[in-house]
């Protein structure tokens, strides 16, 4: 009997994933039955069940690939020297995330499932713990971007850096979060913005305002 080659094991599990990361966008974790997956990847149940034992575990698979594309896309772009200023950085990541990802109107799809997976781990302590993984590395590559934007005479507030880290976090988190919401989001708008935000200036006791 001739073996499967590990190329074909990792594309119908990459198909697999991929059906049932289109029905949860589409119906919700709770509303999605095996039975839905088994029918939008066109595959018996016993080569499903071959991969993934049940539900929970296609929602911990995909919920653990984009927890670490997301933290993988900042690590990568953050590689530069020197380092990009938020708006780019930003904007690379959101791009390689969600643009290259999927195209038109998946994208929206995509987000919703991104929401929902962070829902779902306020009841799954196993997806918790790997959001909770996910973002404090996350924290500590932005952590050390900040002490690079200093060392670069790019940022001079003298802000915690975890504090930096954890609100462009959250940027990130609340642009997927409209784009979930509201659809139609483009990157440019948040670097737009972003740039915008950075031009601001303090002025001096003696200045006017």
């Amino acid at each position: 009997m001739a073996r499967v080659s590990q190329e074909h094991l990792d594309a119908r599990r990459r198909q697999i994933l991929d059906g049932a990361a289109r029905c949860f966008a589409r119906n919700g974790f709770h509303a999605t039955s095996m039975q839905d997956v088994l029918a939008e990847v066109g595959l018996s149940a016993g080569a499903v069940y071959r991969y993934f034992r049940g539900k929970e575990e296609l929602i911990g698979a995909i919920a653990t690939e984009a927890f670490t594309a997301i933290r993988s896309a900042f690590e990568e772009a953050s590689r530069a020297t020197p380092p990009p200023t938020p708006d780019v950085l930003l904007g690379a990541v959101l791009r390689l995330f969600l643009e290259e990802r999927v195209e038109g109107a998946d994208r929206q799809a995509f987000a919703r499932l991104i929401i929902q997976v962070w829902t779902e781990t306020l009841r799954n302590e196993e997806l918790a713990g790997t959001l909770s993984e996910g973002y404090n590395g996350m924290r500590v590559a932005w952590t050390r971007l900040v002490t690079a934007y200093r060392e670069n005479g790019l940022l001079h507030a003298d802000v915690p850096a975890d504090h930096v880290a954890r609100t462009l976090i959250a940027t990130a988190q609340g642009f997927i979060a409209q784009q979930a919401l509201f659809g139609d989001v483009a990157v440019e708008v948040l670097e737009d913005g972003l740039r915008g935000l950075m031009s601001m200036s303090v002025p001096q006791d003696d200045e006017p305002i």
